[in-house]
């Protein structure tokens, strides 16, 4: 089941006995057990109604016996349980020895005034485990995992308009380019831009360029991308920016060898026909970054991009070694690739 349908039916009143959450996207998880609450527990109740539990530190028994005990002055009490290889592949941290019997017991026939939220920061579940086949046919599993491109700036834009503010898509992806695709921090700098704009007014391009600071990621993204549209001037400035900031040289041409890995890397699985989402699953990034990078991989032949990485290899070792000034060898780097 996805993340909309599951909130669509809590806040209808159908709430299952038993939810299994999964996937990388921590943000959206948290956003969830927090409608889950909401919808369930009066904030009064909360002390006493809401239980969390990890079962690093705590054994899956106590679990089901805090589960099966009445709730106290509400009809429903919500148990939050931080799971891990009792759902997923690998072991459990810890030396915590865990009856899974008990669970398999409890998960086939759950009590109707508890509601437990099982939590799995992974990408996947193992699927070959009694635990996930019983809680698929009795609860409700739900994946986390990045939004598409398409839907992270959908979303940013959404964000906005919670705010009472609106937001067009040049905005949002310029919001996107300057903090990155984590939400947390994309929601932290929309509550900032929101109060700068004001109910009902826009957040702009020029607003985001004022308020927004830079990671230093997204700065050296920043200058492939001005090399990539031959913009050689703004691409050093940046470079001269970001050695005001005290970032390390050798650091700088280590993240610009990263991007030029990942754009040889998405241009060689495009040449394949991998879709941007497969893609973004077999190098680990986000779809957001697989898709900008695509776009900059098109303005480098395999045969740069490929010279490119030698030369920073080179650079790198040079630096290293004392052979070349640090700040010499990447504007030199930088001048021969615009060149």
């Amino acid at each position: 089941m996805d993340a909309r349908t599951a909130i669509k039916e809590i806040k209808q009143g159908k709430i299952s006995p038993l939810y299994l959450c999964y996937g990388t996207e921590k943000y959206q998880i948290r956003e969830f057990v927090d409608t889950v609450t909401d919808q369930l527990v009066e904030p009064d109740n909360r002390e006493f109604a809401v239980i969390h539990m990890d079962l690093t530190e705590t054994p899956v028994e106590f679990v089901v016996e805090e589960a099966e005990t009445l709730p106290f002055l509400v009809e429903r009490k919500l148990v939050i349980v931080k799971a891990g290889s009792l759902f997923s592949a690998g072991k459990e941290g810890g030396k915590i020895e865990h009856n899974v019997d008990r669970l398999l017991s409890y998960l086939a026939d759950p009590a109707d005034h508890s509601v437990v939220l099982f939590v799995v920061n992974g990408e996947k579940l193992d699927e070959r485990k009694k635990t996930v086949k019983t809680i698929k046919s009795s609860g409700k599993v739900i994946s986390f995992m990045p939004l598409k491109a398409e839907e992270l700036v959908q979303w940013v834009v959404r964000e906005a308009g919670k705010r009472k503010c609106s937001m067009l898509q040049k905005a949002a992806e310029t919001l996107i380019a300057s903090s990155g695709v984590q939400m947390s921090a994309l929601s932290a700098e929309l509550d900032k831009l929101s109060l700068f704009a004001g109910a009902g007014g826009e957040i702009s391009v020029e607003a985001v360029e004022k308020l927004v600071a830079r990671t230093t990621e997204q700065n050296v993204f920043g200058m492939v991308e001005d090399i990539a549209n031959l913009k050689l001037d703004r691409a050093i400035n940046t470079f001269y920016e970001l050695l005001k900031q005290k970032e390390e040289p050798i650091k700088i041409a280590a993240l610009i060898a990263r991007q030029f890995r990942i754009m040889l890397q998405v241009k060689e699985l495009g040449g394949h026909s991998y879709s941007q989402q497969q893609i973004a699953s077999q190098l680990g990034l986000h779809p957001y970054a697989v898709k900008i990078a695509s776009e900059q991989a098109r303005k480098f032949s395999q045969a740069q991009l490929n010279n490119a990485l030698l030369h920073l290899a080179q650079l790198d070792y040079e630096m290293k070694s004392g052979r070349m000034d640090k700040v010499l060898g990447i504007e030199m780097f930088l001048l021969r690739l615009g060149a």
